[in-house]
């Protein structure tokens, strides 16, 4: 317990500022009439191209690449190019397809004038040619990228496709010839629960140390019920109004909240040895603007249109389950000590301030990141 507690605050992605914050690595592949590829990757060129985390200062790192010489940014736009040609594959028949790697916005007012500036710029492109009579394309990226928002735009006969691959995931087949079938409700169903779950663990430090919060507090485990049960109901509800474009609010005044409904949870529970009669309410109104949160990791990722409530409702289970995952970990851990008269001086207090810690943090990452 206290183990994934500190991986969590040390390692867990927050919101940094002067930063690309990219969740998904935006991939665009057009087939062209004339036989020839494009496939545009969106991705911080300047943190690849110095071998650092994709959520480093962005300012650091132009800093860094002007001060190189004219050899030393060569070499390192060298190695890049050999980097996405040994670690993205565009496949025909199963066999990749040689392509060239060039940064199209290096220079150009899109890097240099961006709200962030950049060196590089976000985007590398590959082109190259489709072999004759190939007949089902595939893409992959390793898991040095982000996962993978793909969308092939099939020019030849006015088509076009979108999906989320997991990091270092395989595409499923395109097929480039005969009509294109569409994901089964049974394949879409899998994605968004997969999303969902990988929303929470591991890329959900946040709501993870929320969920703990509420673990922390008290012996019983019918008080912890009730409120994970008035968070789950909260977050479904706007997470599904949110969805369906019922309800907005935007991410710069949500994610502060969030990141001090972490802090109220935790300083409360230092503050007082069992939960409140009130505090089901509070969490409920807490889990109101977690379920913003989730949907704006849902917007980002875009939900079939064929199908947009099973892929709500994928998502919000697969948002339960990393949560019942979390809240079972934490019982496995230190739900046997909980009836110890030790357990709220050694676990529930400095635990709960290390939790309000880390939220304090992210209050203040999230405000002036978003000011």
């Amino acid at each position: 317990m206290v183990l994934i507690l500190a991986l969590v605050c040390l390692g867990g992605p927050a919101t940094l500022v002067h930063a690309h914050t990219l969740p998904f690595t935006e991939t665009t592949i057009v087939l062209y009439p004339d036989g020839t590829f494009q496939a545009d990757l969106i991705c911080d060129l300047d943190a690849l191209a110095l071998g650092v985390p994709q959520d480093s200062d962005e300012a650091a790192l132009v800093a860094a690449l002007r001060a190189l010489s004219t050899d030393e940014l060569e070499d390192r736009l060298d190695r890049m190019q050999q980097l996405f040609q040994r670690r993205v594959r565009v496949r025909f028949d199963g066999a990749p397809a040689p392509f060239d790697v060039s940064f199209p916005e290096r220079g150009t007012a899109a890097a240099t004038n961006a709200t962030i500036p950049t060196v590089l710029g976000l985007t590398a492109r590959l082109a190259g040619t489709v072999p004759t009579g190939a007949s089902e394309l595939e893409f992959f990226a390793s898991r040095a990228f982000a996962d993978v928002h793909l969308t092939i735009l099939d020019e030849n006969r006015d088509h076009a496709v979108t999906t989320v691959l997991e990091r270092g995931a395989r595409s499923d087949p395109y097929p480039l010839t005969g009509p294109v079938e569409p994901p089964t409700s049974l394949s879409t169903g899998q994605r968004y629960l997969a999303l969902g779950f990988t929303h929470i663990i591991p890329r959900g430090p946040d709501h993870i140390l929320f969920v703990i919060g509420l673990f922390l507090l008290g012996s019983r485990i019918r008080p912890l019920v009730w409120q994970v049960t008035a968070f789950t109901v909260a977050h479904a509800m706007t997470l599904s109004f949110a969805a369906f474009d019922l309800v907005t609010l935007p991410s710069r005044i949500v994610e502060p909240l969030i990141a001090l409904s972490i802090v109220y949870v935790a300083v409360e529970n230092v503050l007082t040895s069992r939960p409140t009669p009130w505090r089901p309410a509070v969490v409920f109104g807490f889990g109101l603007l977690h379920g913003l949160g989730f949907a704006g990791a849902l917007r980002q990722v875009g939900l079939p249109e064929a199908e947009k409530l099973l892929g709500v409702l994928s998502f919000n289970v697969g948002i339960e389950l990393g949560q019942l995952l979390v809240i079972a970990l934490a019982l496995v851990s230190v739900g046997w000590l909980r009836h110890r008269p030790w357990y709220r001086a050694r676990l529930t207090v400095p635990l709960s301030v290390a939790i309000a810690g880390a939220g304090i943090v992210w209050v203040f990452e999230r405000t002036l990141a978003n000011p």
